[in-house]
């Protein structure tokens, strides 16, 4: 087989195949690249075990059940993702495993590149990412990007969009001093030849609307920094 990538989510992936060896070859190859990878020998198996699982590799000749019902059986009850595996090459048995419930379709013979690019192909779609990094809470200063909203200590600051962009990005490298060439070159798109003073005046605004320059400390020749705090953290979603 061939060699692949490492995955960096480590997903729970079954693979119902029967006892052959190709199955177990399989399972390992998956485990080597970083899956959670397990398998079992018969469709009963399968049907028990899937729910524990992010996905399910089914083989549709098993040794005691048919292979598209087990498909159809396991999407009646589950949107586990699924993908069969045929041993030959026919479009016939592909549609078919498709209008089971498969997600999609492989050969027994496909390298596992293909396998595994199709494994991430399905993840991808049935389980999207959530945005990173929406919501940065540093004390008192509660930072939203989707909303595009700052609030300190409950209060709504009204800030412009680049003032905006300006303490979301120091924000997010909490801890961290970020120069005024990366500044330049994230909040206003531009390149180090540009005049920096806008920076200062932005930042002054900031302060001067947050009540204080505690949030943010000027370092020397270099750029802004907004000191670590004990309690900051990132958010996926509004906290009440």
């Amino acid at each position: 087989m061939e060699t692949g990538e490492v995955v960096e989510t480590m997903l729970r992936v079954l693979v119902a195949g029967g006892q052959s060896v190709e199955a177990e070859l399989l399972v390992s190859a998956l485990r080597r690249l970083g899956y959670d990878s397990s398998s079992v020998a018969a469709g009963s198996e399968a049907l028990k075990v899937h729910p524990t699982v992010d996905m399910v590799l089914l083989d549709l000749e098993l040794p005691d059940l048919d292979g598209l019902a087990v498909c159809r059986a396991i999407r009646e009850i589950s949107d586990t993702p699924i993908i069969a595996i045929t041993r030959q090459d026919d479009e016939l048995e592909r549609v078919l495993a498709l209008q089971a419930g498969a997600d999609d379709v492989v050969t027994g013979s496909c390298g596992l590149r293909e396998v595994t690019a199709r494994i991430e192909a399905v993840a991808r779609r049935t389980h999207p990412r959530r945005p990173d990094h929406d919501v940065i809470s540093l004390c008192k200063l509660r930072i939203d990007r989707t909303l595009r909203e700052v609030r300190l200590g409950g209060r709504v600051i009204d800030v412009t969009i680049k003032e905006f962009e300006l303490l979301y990005t120091l924000a997010s490298n909490a801890g961290t001093v970020v120069s005024r060439k990366e500044l330049m070159s994230k909040v206003w798109d531009s390149s180090w030849s540009a005049s920096s003073r806008t920076i200062d005046t932005h930042v002054s605004s900031l302060r001067g609307k947050l009540g204080t320059d505690a949030f943010i400390t000027t370092v020397r020749g270099v750029g802004y920094q907004i000191p670590q705090v004990s309690g900051a953290h990132h958010d996926e979603e509004e906290v009440a």
